[in-house]
């Protein structure tokens, strides 16, 4: 899909504050609200804009503790691959999983409490998945970027 400069403008707005109006997105972009509301609903059409959400403060909710767990399938056979993706997607403390080339099959996003919750997150959780080979975990010292924000 082919964007305009008002487009990107209009994409940038959005993905910084969700919950601005139309009215207020109209005076920012020099459109009228209806224009404006043309341009969001093509967006949301086509696929570009494909959710709204409210991102939650891990550290108000005691999720703070972040892992980046690395995890390598013991054969890459297609139905392993289809099972443990499947499986993945039951336990909310991953937040995001990746497929990825190299010495491992997949990085996991984990938030949780502690230590002690990741711990317990590992003995019966994930390591209770079907075709694990092995687990490199990753902890967090600093968050130094965070964004949902992807530049058009």
């Amino acid at each position: 899909m082919n964007f305009d400069e008002t487009d990107k403008k209009l994409l940038q707005f959005l993905q910084k504050d969700g919950k601005q109006t139309t009215k207020e997105l109209s005076h920012k972009l020099n459109l009228s609200v209806t224009a404006v509301y043309e341009r969001i609903k093509k967006l949301e059409n086509s696929g570009v804009i494909s959710k709204y959400v409210a991102l939650v403060d891990k550290t108000k909710i005691d999720r703070k503790f972040l892992v980046l767990c690395h995890v390598r399938l013991t054969q890459h056979k297609k139905d392993f691959v289809m099972q443990f993706e499947r499986e993945i997607m039951d336990l909310p403390e991953v937040t995001e999983c990746f497929h990825v080339s190299g010495d491992y099959d997949y990085i996991l996003k984990i938030c949780v409490k502690d230590m002690e919750d990741y711990r317990n997150f590992m003995l019966t959780k994930l390591t209770a998945l079907q075709h694990i080979a092995s687990t490199h975990s990753a902890f967090t010292i600093s968050e130094v970027k965070n964004t949902t924000e992807i530049v058009v």
